[in-house]
């Protein structure tokens, strides 16, 4: 999709509908169905398979490159990281390509670096190789980069979908993928939503809240593989990043064509966060996160799930928000007044270059 003018907007890059329709017109339309992979690029989930590998690329240009909470090294890390988990693998290796703007002091650089090294160390992998360039002063906002990372098959995943077709014979699917949601199975955010886009935009505009909101922004990997293993049952999981969690609850819902119901009252959400976007005009269900999983899980593993994701400081603050269902198509919440409302897919995420 292009704007009326036939050019890229900053709307292209900001998550839902106008950036879908961009990759999917012309990205997939130029390298869609070129290879035999597993999960093809054509089905756009967040990383794709090749083999047993999971294989991902990552590009961030968050802006300031330091926010409360995080910095672009961790995002970086994290978020790559996280792509690669929510499919069920474990990540085993990450490149990273850094592009340098003229001017960014070498003390700033260096505690990007430190932050990235920290953020490795937690999610437990190197980055084994990558590139530098730099560029005029005034291009960038200090810099970009983009991480890739492969991950592997586990056993925690074996025993996830072993646990999953306990109570789905007809479940055949190799890997956690958007397209695995049945009617029934239940839908599980592991926290409170809106942290990490209102942290980056209180950076951008010097804006504060009357209280400290911080990016949720970190690495989920060893989580998620105790889930997958201690657990099990789990169909589908997404980071809901650019659009927040109407854009992946949207995804969930388009490509496994079934209807989503969610309850409002059970949507996490700082009192702050809330507050925030109500001053601003903001949807929290628009605005990006970094630090949380959205899991589709079979109904019977759902109580345990929140069990287990409430026992763990990445997922304290775990709900089960909603169920897969056959009576509409799309994805809908039940007001804490009593109504529904559709939730749409967002145009695109409300702040700009949050990632």
């Amino acid at each position: 999709m292009k704007d009326k003018n036939g050019y890229i907007t900053m709307l292209h890059g900001a998550g839902g509908t106008v950036m879908h329709s961009l990759v999917k017109n012309y990205v997939v339309k130029y390298f869609g169905g070129l290879s035999n992979a597993e999960v093809p690029l054509d089905a756009m989930d967040d990383a794709a398979v090749v083999g047993d590998v999971v294989f991902k690329s990552d590009s961030h240009a968050v802006k300031p490159i330091f926010f409360p909470g995080g910095d672009i090294g961790r995002l970086a890390i994290s978020g790559t990281v996280n792509d690669i988990a929510v499919l069920g693998a474990e990540p085993h290796a990450l490149a990273c390509g850094l592009v340098l703007e003229e001017g960014l002091a070498i003390s700033d650089f260096e505690r990007i670096l430190e932050s990235m090294l920290q953020t490795c160390v937690e999610v437990g992998v190197g980055i084994v190789t990558g590139d530098t360039k730099v560029v005029e002063k005034g291009s960038l906002g200090g810099c970009v980069m983009n991480l890739a990372g492969i991950g592997r098959r586990t056993m925690a995943l074996e025993n996830n979908l072993q646990v999953a077709r306990q109570y789905k014979s007809d479940f055949a699917a190799r890997w956690v993928l958007d397209s695995n949601l049945s009617v029934g199975d239940k839908i599980i955010l592991s926290g409170t939503i809106g942290d990490h886009g209102l942290a980056v935009l209180s950076a951008q505009q010097g804006i504060t809240f009357g209280s400290e909101i911080k990016s949720d922004v970190k690495p989920l990997n060893r989580v998620i593989q105790r889930l997958l293993g201690e657990v099990g049952g789990v169909v589908a999981m997404k980071d809901p990043t650019r659009g927040g969690l109407a854009d992946a609850l949207n995804e969930f819902s388009e490509k496994s064509k079934k209807g989503i119901l969610i309850h409002e009252d059970k949507v996490p959400i700082r009192r702050d966060v809330q507050a925030a976007c109500e001053m601003l005009g903001l949807d929290p269900f628009e605005v990006g996160n970094e630090g949380k999983i959205i899991v589709g899980v079979v109904a019977a593993k759902a109580e345990q799930v929140v069990k287990f994701l409430k026992d763990t400081d990445e997922g304290k603050d775990a709900e089960i928000i909603g169920e897969v269902t056959r009576e509409f198509a799309g994805v809908a919440m039940q007001t804490s007044v009593g109504g529904k409302r559709i939730i749409a897919r967002p145009i695109g995420d409300p702040v700009p270059r949050i990632c």
